[in-house]
């Protein structure tokens, strides 16, 4: 099954208002967008030629037969995978909280060095520079102090707001992991 019917077949389970493979609903009645559902998945298994058309003629009398949520899974049960394939889920979607944490701190960890060669780097370039043009005696104005304070404030408040920023990190992610778990359950 190549990944294109792959990711349409794991789509059919989310197209039904009520999952009919969960127990819960499974003595719901069936709507007619539900048994119709089965007869499409019915009807292009048979275009592929996974199923005879005795076998197709069948499964389909007895999807339009069903009157509960539950009858319909085993009809198409060999034909459309039980779940969406591991590499189709958002990996967010999946994370724990100590990996989201993990995730929070790398980024803090990451505004830090890139503040720190922030801060670095041009100090040292203006330096050479300041170096270059008026010698080792240090006269007139030294102009690379107002780089390194400007630069050095950046630092410093990425140094001191590492638990804001973690927890802002925390709080983006989780936002993200909701949007994902609610676009991967969610129902047309």
């Amino acid at each position: 099954m190549a990944s294109d019917d792959r990711a349409r077949a794991g789509a059919v389970w989310a197209a039904f208002a009520h999952d009919p493979r969960d127990h819960a609903h499974a003595t719901l009645r069936a709507s007619d967008a539900d048994r119709d559902l089965v007869a499409g998945v019915l009807a292009s298994a048979y275009a592929d030629g996974r199923l005879d058309r005795e076998e197709h003629d069948q499964r389909s009398e007895a999807a339009a037969a069903a009157r509960t949520l539950g009858e319909l899974p085993p009809l198409v049960a060999d034909l459309v995978p039980d779940t969406v394939p591991a590499r189709a889920l958002d990996p967010i979607a999946v994370a724990s909280g100590a990996e989201l944490d993990a995730r929070a701190i790398e980024l803090w960890q990451d505004r830090r060095r890139n503040a720190f060669f922030g801060f670095v780097a041009p100090t040292l370039i203006c330096w050479a520079i300041y170096l270059a043009t008026n010698g080792p005696t240090l006269g007139g104005f030294l102009w690379p102090l107002i780089v390194m304070a400007a630069t050095g404030v950046h630092l410093l408040r990425t140094l001191t707001s590492g638990p804001e920023i973690r927890r802002e990190e925390r709080r983006r992610l989780e936002k993200q992991q909701a949007k994902a778990l609610r676009k991967r359950t969610w129902r047309p």
